[in-house]
């Protein structure tokens, strides 16, 4: 997989950019010369009709194939205006949510794509399809997808390392495997960066005790600007200003998120 350098181009200084809530996992992050698109799937506070009004390029991003991460509205933004590119995990072609001609750049885990404006790498997540990492304007963003430490509330079990049935993922899984899991496509992410002005990752209370595991397990291997919390609805926009007590040991700026349309300057 290249290297970060191998993909950089000439940039003087990093530029402004406002990161917008959408719903969920669902972000709108607007540069100077871009909007990007993360993870859409609803949007009740009306977020991308600025955005669908706006002249820039606008790239769309969806992580893999659950309906709470990708939806094909999407492609009827098409519609709408003009310069926008669909870059999507090859999962959602694989379980057939769309078509090959639906997407410019389809990626898997070490697929990368640049056209000069953003620079793209497709890492592993825990779940189905990726994470990604986009850099652009000076600035590295991580959008985590599903990536994360699941199964955190079951490695304090007297035997982690043994099957276990999870009614809220409605699968059979082993904690410790599954961590290991997770710990690995961290190191993956490493070979690639260390190191992100922003990084956007679930913080679902869903997961039970221990749930911002992943999370504190993350920011100690990474160098990070701005955490950001998703995948937290169902539980509540407060429940996930708890992972804010572990990023303040840090000294990592944390975006207590508190309505959907929020945004915040980077």
């Amino acid at each position: 997989m290249p290297t970060m350098s191998a993909w950089r181009w000439n940039i003087c200084t990093p530029s402004s950019m406002t990161l917008t809530y959408i719903f969920h996992s669902g972000f709108v992050l607007e540069t100077e010369r871009s909007i990007l698109v993360f993870d859409y799937w609803l949007d009740p506070s009306g977020v991308m009709d600025g955005g669908l009004q706006s002249e820039k390029p606008m790239y769309v991003f969806s992580s893999h194939f659950h309906e709470d991460h990708f939806t094909k509205e999407i492609f009827e933004w098409k519609k709408q205006r003009e310069g926008i590119t669909y870059i999507l995990s090859k999962d959602i072609y694989k379980h057939r949510r769309a078509s090959k001609e639906d997407a410019d750049v389809w990626l898997a885990k070490g697929g990368t794509w640049s056209d000069g404006t953003i620079s793209v790498w497709a890492l592993g997540s825990t779940d189905s399809g990726v994470s990604w990492i986009v850099e652009t304007e000076g600035k590295r963003i991580f959008h985590a997808g599903d990536l994360n430490n699941w199964y955190a509330k079951f490695l304090t079990d007297d035997n982690p390392d043994q099957q276990r049935y999870s009614f809220e993922m409605e699968e059979i899984f082993n904690p410790i495997a599954h961590e290991k899991q997770f710990l690995g496509e961290l190191k993956d992410i490493r070979k690639v960066a260390d190191s992100f002005d922003v990084v956007m990752f679930p913080i679902d209370g869903r997961v039970g005790n221990g749930y911002t595991l992943g999370g504190r397990q993350f920011i100690e291997r990474f160098k990070v600007g701005l955490f950001v919390p998703m995948h937290f609805v169902a539980s509540g926009f407060e429940s996930s200003w708890r992972m804010k007590e572990f990023t303040d040991v840090k000294g990592i700026p944390f975006w207590e998120i508190t309505r959907e349309g929020e945004s915040i300057e980077i």
